[in-house]
C-alpha cells in the first residue's frame, strides 16, 4: 500500500514542504477568510498525514481510503484550530488525525460482527488449535462435538470473521492463466440438463392443443381454480379436470 506515490490523485512525492513560519503566516490568512491560503495550507500539511497513515496500516485497507480519512481530520484540526491556543498546528493536528483514521479502520468495515458470534468463533479457532495439536483432522464435526454446540454454529461464526473476498480476485488454474473469482461460479439453476428440460418441456407443451394450453396457464401460471377456469373457458369443470389431466400425461410422455 504505502509503495505508492499517487495516492487519491496526489503525487505525495512531490508535496511541498512548509516551515514553521509559514504554517503560521498561513494560518493567520486562512483564519482571516483567504481561500487560496487555506488551500495551499492543506496541501503544505499532506505530509503530516501521510506520515501517520503509514503509522495505522491493516489488512485489507485501502491506501486512498485511509489518507482520505487523515485529509478529513487535518480539515477538521484546520477549522477548529485557534491561534490563541499557543502551541504548534502539528501538535494539535495529530492527534484530530489519527482520529479520523482509527475511526475508519474501526467502521469502515460494512459487515458487523457481533461481539458473541466473534468470540465463539476465537474459542472454535483454539479448539481446532487443540485438535490438529493431536495430530487429528480438525473436521466441523470433531470441532462441534468437543464444543457442544451445534455443526451448524461453528460453520456461521467461522464465516462471520472471513474476510471478504472480492468477485474479482484473481485466482490460478493448472495451465497457469489467470481467472477471476467470477469467472468460477455458476448458477446451478441454469445447467446444461434444467435449460435441455426446459426446452423439452416448451415444445411438450407446444404441441397440446390451444384449449389445453389456456387451461395449464390459468392453472399452474396464474393460479387459478378448476372451477374459475370453467367459468372463462365456457366448459364444466369435470371438463376442465379431465382436459388438464391428459395434458399432464402428454408432456410427461414427451419428456420422460
Amino acid at each position: 500500500m504505502l509503495s505508492k506515490v499517487v495516492i487519491c490523485g496526489v503525487d505525495t512525492a512531490g508535496l511541498p514542504k512548509l516551515t514553521a513560519k509559514e504554517n503560521e503566516e498561513l494560518m493567520k490568512k486562512l483564519k482571516e477568510g483567504d481561500a487560496a491560503a487555506r488551500d495551499r495550507f492543506i496541501v503544505g500539511n499532506m505530509r503530516l498525514v501521510l506520515s501517520l497513515v503509514k503509522r495505522f496500516w491493516a489488512k485489507n485497507a485501502n491506501a486512498d481510503d485511509v489518507f482520505q480519512a487523515g485529509c478529513v481530520g487535518l480539515i477538521k484540526a484546520i477549522e477548529n484550530f485557534d491561534l490563541a491556543y499557543n502551541v504548534k498546528f502539528s501538535t494539535y493536528a495529530v492527534p484530530m488525525i489519527m482520529g479520523e483514521i482509527k475511526r475508519y479502520l474501526r467502521d469502515g468495515n460494512s459487515l458487523r460482527v457481533s461481539r458473541s458470534i466473534r468470540d465463539t468463533a476465537y474459542r472454535i479457532l483454539k479448539v481446532r488449535e487443540r485438535i490438529e495439536e493431536r495430530d487429528e483432522e480438525a473436521t466441523i464435526e470433531k470441532i462441534a462435538a468437543e464444543m457442544q454446540v451445534k455443526e451448524r454454529e461453528v460453520v456461521y461464526a467461522l464465516d462471520a470473521i472471513s474476510d471478504p473476498v472480492s468477485l474479482y480476485e484473481p485466482v490460478y488454474n493448472k495451465t497457469g492463466d489467470t481467472l477471476q473469482l467470477v469467472d468460477q461460479l455458476f448458477d446451478e439453476s441454469q445447467s446444461d440438463e434444467i435449460w435441455t428440460e426446459r426446452v423439452a418441456l416448451r415444445e411438450a407443451i407446444a404441441r397440446l392443443s390451444e384449449r389445453e394450453q389456456k387451461i395449464l396457464m390459468l392453472r399452474y401460471f396464474e393460479g387459478k381454480t378448476q372451477t374459475e377456469i370453467s367459468a372463462e373457458v365456457g366448459i364444466s369443470q369435470a371438463q376442465v379436470s379431465r382436459l388438464e389431466k391428459n395434458a399432464l400425461g402428454a408432456i410427461r410422455r414427451e419428456i420422460s
